[in-house]
């Protein structure tokens, strides 16, 4: 399977993203509203219903799957962007089934309850491992990271930036610098362990927008950023 973008900003007006499937290739499609052109026989493509358990966390009925020789175009949102992620021997990340955007014939999946902490802080009670040989599509805000893990050496990610973790990985819910810091931080993973995290980009707050865009006086922001929950109170 070949996939091309076009080569104009993602974030303003949308992408167009082509697959080009091969003899046999078969593509599980999760979102098949997103497909604007098809060129093939039309009998390469079947939509079914989802399974119970997908229905539920995509909140979606309907899958396409797709089958070369064929290709098909489908279209991104604007800030969304696509991260085709190639599955090897022994990877153990976790992902939210929220950011699916498809997977290749040869992919499987597990279901990995988390424990009641991390219920807890992502509002999430189940994640899944993606296994075998194939690719999956990953829907994100913006440019992917991947930051390596250290057993010892911790590394701090903001928790709404998490795409994916290592299931091996060790998670606390933290902030860190000094008390000021800490005061005006979202709340971060304090991670160790074996492989990489991946991080989106574009999930962060908001701030630096408001900023640019705000012609409030000195005083006012000065206030927003010294007391504590400032910015919800001074409008």
């Amino acid at each position: 399977m070949n996939i091309e973008y076009n080569n104009e900003s993602a974030l303003l007006s949308g992408q167009a993203v082509t697959f080009n499937l091969g003899d046999g290739e078969i593509v599980h499609m999760l979102h098949p509203g997103q497909i604007i052109a098809f060129r093939g026989a039309g009998g390469h493509r079947s939509d079914k219903l989802m399974n119970i358990k997908g229905m539920y966390r995509k909140r979606k009925f309907i899958r396409a799957d797709i089958q070369g020789p064929c290709q098909f175009v489908a279209s991104l949102p604007p800030s969304i962007t696509m991260k085709p992620i190639t599955l090897t021997d022994g990877s153990d990340l976790l992902y939210d089934f929220k950011h699916l955007f498809f997977y290749t014939e040869g992919v499987q999946m597990e279901t990995r309850i988390l424990s009641m902490k991390n219920m807890m802080i992502t509002r999430d009670a189940i994640k899944m491992k993606f296994s075998g040989e194939g690719i999956i599509g990953i829907l994100t805000q913006g440019q992917v990271l991947e930051l390596p893990l250290d057993p010892e050496e911790p590394v701090y990610v903001e928790a709404g930036s998490v795409i994916a973790y290592p299931e091996n990985a060790k998670l606390e819910l933290s902030v860190y610098g000094n008390h000021l810091a800490s005061q005006h931080m979202r709340y971060q993973w304090k991670m160790t362990g074996h492989g990489h995290v991946l991080i989106q980009a574009g999930s962060g707050n908001r701030e630096l927008e408001r900023d640019l865009q705000n012609d409030d006086g000195i005083v006012k922001r000065f206030l927003r950023e010294a007391i504590p929950f400032g910015g919800v109170f001074i409008k």
